[in-house]
């Protein structure tokens, strides 16, 4: 689960690295944000090589899809799942994708939702 102050993994190729949650949407008071939802981040530093190229600049604040997290808790749709960090993928206000690619897995949860997109850019769906 992720509250507001995690340090979370941006794993698509917008040109952050890591980014910080400031705020867990969707509820009043809500504390915990689980995989799937959509949380607002600051961005803590940039990927060396996408500096200059990057669509964001550090400080940042934007919107982000949490994909990952590293405690063992269930998804929406009930699978287990098990990841070794806390990841996000930046989006839009418009909950559009800022990047065009994604590294590593992501739960199988995610085509069927309307983030179908992201399930199909990921480099694997796990369960």
């Amino acid at each position: 689960m992720i509250q507001d102050k995690t340090i979370l993994n941006v794993i698509d190729n917008s040109g952050a690295k890591t980014a910080y949650c400031i705020k867990v949407m969707k509820g009043y008071r809500r504390r915990y944000a689980r995989i799937g939802d959509i949380i607002t981040v600051a961005i803590r530093s940039l990927r060396k090589k996408r500096k200059e190229t990057a669509k964001i600049k550090k400080g940042d604040i934007c919107k982000a899809l949490l994909v990952r997290t590293k405690v063992n808790k269930f998804t929406p749709f009930y699978d287990k799942i098990d990841f070794f960090e806390n990841a996000v993928i930046l989006i839009t206000k418009q909950k559009k994708l800022l990047a065009t690619r994604i590294f590593g897995a992501i739960s199988k949860s995610f085509k069927y939702t309307k983030f179908l997109r992201i399930a199909s850019l990921s480099a694997g769906v796990l369960k």
